[in-house]
């Protein structure tokens, strides 16, 4: 497993230094330098990141301030010179809080918990299923292979990677049964895995060879929650 970092510090010899370090693991892989929180925020627009690495005190915008704006943000390791951010940082669930100037064995420490993290976090997205009722027979479906949900009245048709299932449910009782940080609904008759979008054209959807409308009403919220995903969408 590779670990996609990018590193925001204002002090171009700390960056440097972290960047140096990032280089020494091989299982992490630096894709971008920022010289401050601003300039994350627009790479975060465009790159999916793992791991951020992220000084506190930078001009214009904190380090604090902007995680604490980005919702499903990547993993956070604070590097700073303040102990005094410690516990707002742990606030905001980062996964570890490095003092400066940051020795090699303490780095080496802090990236090996996020990569036990997401090592977990992986497995369990693997394996999540749930079972549904459809005709005689409750079948399993894995969480990460559904498409979308279509409402059909008192029913609902479970579109995965390999079958369709119709099931006796509202779409909202459904929509509850689902992890909310990758299932959203986009029409009053659809929710969709934001993880399946192939691209969007106008207020249309593509899932695998599907077309999913978007929701006139909705389609400010359903835009805006896609890109804090940091998807690349493309109209």
């Amino acid at each position: 497993m590779k670990i996609k970092c990018v590193v925001t510090d204002d002090e171009p010899i700390a960056r440097k230094g972290i960047c140096s370090y990032i280089k020494k693991i091989d299982y992490l892989s630096l894709i971008g330098e920022c010289e401050d929180a601003l300039q994350l925020n627009v790479l975060l627009k465009i790159e999916q990141p793992d791991l951020l690495f992220l000084d506190i005190e930078m001009p214009y915008l904190s380090g604090l301030d902007l995680i604490s704006n980005i919702q499903n943000p990547p993993k956070v390791i604070i590097i700073s010179a303040y102990e005094k951010y410690a516990l707002k940082g742990y606030e905001l669930d980062v996964v570890d809080y490095l003092l400066k100037p940051v020795t090699f064995e303490r780095f080496v420490k802090a990236v090996d918990k996020v990569y036990h993290l997401l090592e977990k976090e992986s497995a369990k997205n693997t394996n999540e299923y749930l079972f549904v009722k459809s005709g005689k027979q409750l079948k399993k479906i894995f969480i990460e292979d559904i498409l979308f949900v279509e409402s059909m009245e008192n029913y609902v048709t479970v579109f995965t990677t390999s079958s369709k299932e119709v099931v006796y449910s509202t779409l909202k009782l459904f929509l509850e049964s689902l992890p909310g940080d990758h299932f959203l609904q986009v029409h009053r008759s659809y929710v969709i895995n934001i993880k399946h979008i192939q691209s969007i054209e106008g207020n249309t959807l593509h899932i695998d060879s599907y077309e999913i409308p978007v929701a006139r009403n909705l389609r400010n919220q359903v835009f805006d929650t896609i890109l804090n995903n940091r998807l690349i969408v493309k109209t």
